[in-house]
């Protein structure tokens, strides 16, 4: 009989989360818990924060207290550091939850010293974690404790013991390391007796800074192994995995309208499936941003919350401009249905830029989100970097069920069908704008190249704004192909003289046929009447030889019967 697999479960060790957002989902659920992990990384990365963000975490959400023994910075100092992150660091040191200690060494006196040992830090540490029964613990930076040694024996025996010592305790530990020349740390050891090792870095690519984490190992547990982008703000520490949800996101088969009733009619007069991403491509001046306006103007008037993140104009700008096609975007602002977030991505590079976003929807919970234009994504990172950003925003706005429209710049010939990013391919929706020029003026033409699980028209249709918003006129196709602008009307005018002219002369020769048949039905009176004459004449000759026929008869009968009465008078006369 076989063994129920299913039933048994692997063992996993216990986790304790760091509370940083994306950092547990990438860990599946935090720092090896009571164990210590090394954070590495150069000077700016970001060690320190992280530390303290990891203990202050512990402290309010997870009720666990923690120690931080500061090497090279004061308490006052690290309290106003952290404090740019809105930590209520004193609070927490008040009520007992939270616990700092400087310890001061200098290199000198480690230098001078015989046989290097670090009881006293054991000491120390051990009466801070006992007076708040501390269950975290950060040692910032460990170079501090064994800048003077040169022994790489002695330095691994007390490595080994510091790491050993804080198992013991039962502390979940963070160490942190400044990174070496070609190694994760100056001495090259503590990555080796560390249970977990995440790595810090602070790059500049094109001008461009931008923070990234690698989880270099963890004992006995999976674990993301990509660099993953973090932001430093306000708001705290913030970790960007590449794909947050995968492809596990449900599919609704909801449809809701694009605002505009002729494009509508082209997506089975439906519109698009809620929870899908739509992009609509077009060169400058080509009606992207209408376009746009008017799908959150639908969102609102359908009682449901939208963001517009607009990249290149002002939210006034946006609402002014909409107003001269018929949309008052205004009101939903101020009934807080609408909510603009106006930023330039170039202002913070691209990680912050995304996370703003994701913190601006988990706020405003909205179900439909705008991202005008995602082209301006670029003067803040390279392509590359550009595609991850969009992937990962389109995977957390389909998690959450969010319809997004989003807008990109075109330049060259937009019928080439391929975008700067090229994220076309993520999108479930793509509509093509283009400016056409022909008889000496642009017109706009759309056309919807794709829209998955959607039977759409593949008509390309001439593109109004029109101070009543925007009109699809049906597609008109001339000797020449499909005509719009003034090409459309005069040939609209053309067609309408020929017609006009087809059915005057239509008219003429009904005229003529109805004069033939008057003149037709008069000769046939005519003969009518001659043809009755010539009846009557000829019963009233058919009457009078009747009668003469019938006058003869009683005439031959008369003359009979007197010829009868003379022969028998004769008869008599004879006997």
């Amino acid at each position: 009989m076989k063994a129920d697999v299913k039933s048994e479960q692997l063992p996993t060790i216990e986790k304790a989360p760091t509370g940083i957002q994306g950092l547990d989902e990438i860990t599946y659920g935090g720092l090896p818990k009571g164990r210590p992990t090394l954070l590495c990384g150069s000077a700016g990365c970001g060690k320190t924060l992280f530390s303290m963000t990891f203990l202050y975490n512990g402290a309010v959400q997870f009720d666990e207290p923690g120690v931080f023994i500061a090497f090279e910075e004061q308490p006052g100092d690290l309290i106003k550091n952290v404090g740019s992150l809105s930590y209520d660091v004193e609070r927490l040191i008040a009520e007992k939850k939270l616990a700092i200690d400087h310890v001061h060494i200098e290199r000198n006196e480690i230098e001078e010293s015989g046989d290097y040992d670090l009881e006293g830090l054991f000491i120390r540490l051990g009466f801070a974690i006992d007076s708040i029964g501390a269950k975290r613990v950060v040692i910032d930076t460990i170079e501090t404790l064994f800048g003077g040694l040169d022994n790489p024996a002695i330095l691994r025996a007390e490595l080994r013991r510091l790491f050993e010592w804080l198992k013991e305790k039962g502390v979940t530990a963070i160490i942190t390391g400044e990174r070496g020349d070609g190694t994760l740390t100056r001495h090259g050891l503590e990555e080796y007796v560390s249970d977990c090792v995440i790595l810090l870095d602070n790059r500049v690519v094109d001008q461009l800074a931008t923070r990234r984490m690698r989880i270099v190992k963890y004992r006995g547990s999976a674990h993301g192994t990509n660099e993953y982008p973090f932001i430093i703000d306000e708001e705290g520490i913030t970790v960007m995995p590449i794909t947050s949800t995968g492809l596990s996101h449900d599919a609704s088969t909801e449809r809701i309208t694009s605002g505009i009733a002729d494009l509508d009619a082209m997506l089975e007069g439906k519109g698009f499936y809620r929870g899908s991403s739509i992009l609509i491509s077009g060169m400058a001046g080509s009606g992207k941003s209408t376009t746009s306006a008017h799908f959150a103007d639908a969102a609102c008037r359908r009682g449901e919350r939208c963001i517009y993140f607009a990249m290149e104009e002002s939210p006034t700008q946006i609402i002014r401009n909409m107003r001269a096609i018929g949309l008052d975007l205004q009101r939903w602002v101020d009934n807080g249905l609408l909510k603009f977030s106006a930023k330039r991505p170039s202002l913070f590079g691209l990680e912050t830029h995304l996370a703003s976003m994701h913190r601006d929807v988990e706020l405003f919970d909205p179900s439909s989100v705008v991202v005008d234009p995602i082209s301006a994504l670029l003067g803040a990172g390279v392509t590359g970097d550009v595609h991850s950003m969009i992937l990962r925003l389109v995977d957390f706005l389909k998690a959450r069920a969010i319809t997004a429209f989003f807008t990109n710049l075109t330049h060259g010939k937009t019928e080439n069908a391929t975008t700067d990013i090229a994220i076309s391919s993520l999108m479930d929706a793509w509509l093509l704008l283009y400016n056409r020029e022909s008889n000496g003026e642009h017109n706009r033409e759309l056309y919807l190249l794709k829209a998955r699980g959607i039977a759409h028209s593949n008509q390309v249709r001439e593109f109004l704004i029109t101070s009543q918003g925007i009109k699809l006129r049906d597609v008109y196709v001339g000797p020449a192909g499909v005509l719009t602008g003034s090409a459309r009307i005069q040939q609209e005018a053309k067609e309408t003289a020929e017609r006009l002219h087809r059915d005057q002369e239509a008219t003429r020769r009904a005229r003529e046929i109805e004069r033939r048949r008057r003149q037709i039905a008069a000769q046939i009176e005519v003969l009518q009447a001659q043809l009755a004459g010539e009846e009557e004449e000829a019963g009233m000759l058919e009457g009078e030889a009747t009668a003469r026929e019938q006058r003869l008869a009683k005439d031959r009968a008369q003359l009979a019967l007197n010829r009868s009465a003379s022969r028998q008078d004769n008869q008599e006369k004879g006997r």
